[in-house]
């Protein structure tokens, strides 16, 4: 019940942000067993649904659909119970799921939703890139610590004394007449008036101190830092959302057909060398100075669909399949003079007569 997943034209996870009960019922064949009713918080993976989620993904990779996954995850669940239940065993499923797509794929976090932990890990696009890309809203989150963690972690208690002593002037004084006192002969009474006055004075700038310090750890999972740091591919409004990723969804599955076919016509290119291939395609037909519409999916979309374009298109797919035969039939004239040139007396005889004369 934690996660929601559903398909049409293409595949959906989504995930559960509230509390769901999940029900075990009792073994007929055992008297002394009962119903159990154990919570699940939302926004977690737990074995069930990590399960259900990595199930999801291989059923959709072979119904050949694409995917897009509505990611708002805090983690997996670590409990006891839940390493028992083979909590890592059903995420690493979820890894292998997506190593394996060949569809395109979409992580999304939607506005107001993070993406922590174990769960950014498992849908890291560098699992796959060649299929995978990450989109978040403006609003969104990301990042393997929430803040109060980092600040726990990385700007201790200890850290934001040290900060007070250097930004507050009045904790400053307050601690040097402590310091000047205990090398003086003061009673014990006025020194622990003193230490009491700095002891207050802390207590008194930690909780502004600790909402500065997390507000600065928080700047570091936001959408614009998660662009600069090229985790994510771009920045989405939720009122834009639909429109951008219909023609998203649209260009990357024409773009992948159109893929397959030139692999189908060289084996050896890789995904960056076909779309290096594609984009200078569009370029020539769009012209030098429209090449800046190559990051509009709509009207890469239009190319792609356009059949006087693909005629261009299927040429070029041509001639990349003959300059393969071609290498193929040099690579072997190179490796036997002997053969090729019975290769070629072979070639002649399947020939017409006319032809072989010409």
């Amino acid at each position: 019940k934690a996660v929601v997943s559903t398909q049409s034209t293409g595949g959906v996870i989504c995930v559960e942000t509230r509390t769901v009960e999940c029900e075990e019922p009792a073994d007929p064949a055992n008297l002394d067993t009962e119903t159990k009713i154990t919570q699940q918080a939302g926004q977690v993976w737990f074995p069930d649904s990590a399960y259900k989620t990595a199930q999801a993904i291989k059923d959709f990779n072979r119904e050949e659909l694409p995917l897009i996954i509505f990611a708002n995850w805090r983690g997996f669940s670590g409990g006891m119970r839940d390493m028992y239940g083979e909590i890592l065993k059903y995420g690493s499923y979820i890894v292998d799921g997506l190593v394996e797509y060949k569809q395109p794929v979409f992580v999304y976090i939607p506005p107001y939703g993070e993406l922590r932990g174990g769960a950014w890990v498992v849908v890291d696009p560098k699992i796959n890139p060649d299929a995978m890309e990450m989109f978040a809203d403006r609003n969104a989150r990301g990042g393997v610590l929430e803040p109060e963690g980092t600040v726990t972690v990385q700007f201790k208690q200890r850290d934001i004394v040290q900060t007070m002593k250097r930004v507050d002037p009045k904790y400053r004084e307050l601690f040097n007449q402590v310091n000047e006192e205990s090398e003086g002969g003061l009673s014990h009474e006025d020194r622990k008036r003193h230490v009491n006055e700095l002891r207050n004075r802390e207590a008194y700038l930690m909780p502004a101190y600790h909402m500065i310090s997390t507000t600065f750890a928080d700047l570091h999972d936001t959408p614009q830092r998660m662009v600069a740091k090229g985790v994510i591919q771009e920045i989405l409004d939720w009122e834009k959302s639909r429109e951008f990723f219909y023609w998203r969804v649209k260009r990357r599955v024409l773009e992948n057909d159109l893929e397959r076919r030139i692999k189908s016509a060289n084996k050896k290119l890789e995904h960056g060398q076909i779309q290096s291939m594609l984009r200078r395609w569009f370029i020539e037909a769009k012209g030098p100075v429209m090449n800046y519409l190559w990051d509009d999916n709509q009207a890469v979309v239009d190319w792609l669909t356009n059949a006087e374009e693909q005629e261009s298109v299927n040429e070029n797919i041509r001639i990349i399949e003959k300059d393969c035969l071609l290498s193929k039939i040099e690579r072997l004239a190179n490796g036997s003079e002997e053969i090729s040139f019975e290769a070629i007396v072979s070639l002649l005889h399947r020939k017409p007569p006319r032809q072989q004369e010409d």
